[in-house]
């Protein structure tokens, strides 16, 4: 019996190990963990309060580039997602509703994509709604700069380029937190 609860009480560790892990690798960080952070915060992310990295790339519809030298004189919310990841699809209608409410005072959205591969990315942005463009980080160079460490890694970036604040996976009603941080910066 004991040589039982010994067998049981291992699997179950296993068991509990395999799912904080998978949380892990897509966002769904416990109370308490690394989720966002700011200036201030316990700078838990190397681009907090530095320019953010670089990149110019295609977007998935093909018909204009997008660069992040271009994205100056605009606060700018980069998000790193993935069509596998389902905290990406809670957080994606809430980016598109900031994008409505902000895009004529200054907010620019763009959505950098980690898949595989590119071609369930604009089913997956068109049955979510998002407007804001995207594109796929076909080589994985963008994220080598950025650094997401979760699906999905949100940064937020003021006007001169700063990369201000940053929420690293997805949590229930944490767009009003994104909210008032771009408020913050228009």
């Amino acid at each position: 019996m004991r040589r039982f609860r010994s067998m049981t009480s291992a699997r179950a560790s296993v068991v509990l190990a395999l799912i904080a892990g998978g949380l892990m690798a897509c966002g769904g960080e416990t109370a308490g963990s690394e989720g966002a952070s700011s200036p201030a915060g316990d700078g838990a992310h190397p681009l907090l309060g530095k320019p953010g990295p670089e990149f110019d790339q295609k977007t998935v519809s093909g018909d204009k580039s997008i660069s992040f030298h271009g994205l100056a004189g605009k606060v700018a919310i980069v998000d790193f997602w993935a069509t596998w990841c389902e905290p990406c699809k809670k957080s994606f209608p809430k980016l598109e509703e900031l994008r409505g409410r902000y895009e004529s005072k200054g907010l620019q959205i763009v959505g950098i994509s980690e898949d595989d591969e590119k071609g369930g990315i604009p089913s997956f942005a068109s049955g979510l709604g998002a407007k804001f463009p995207l594109v796929w980080d076909s080589d994985k160079s963008i994220a080598g700069k950025w650094q997401p460490k979760s699906m999905p890694s949100t940064f937020v970036v003021d006007r001169t380029g700063m990369v201000r604040f940053v929420h690293l996976g997805y949590h229930d009603h944490e767009e009003d937190e994104i909210e008032k941080e771009v408020k913050s910066l228009l």
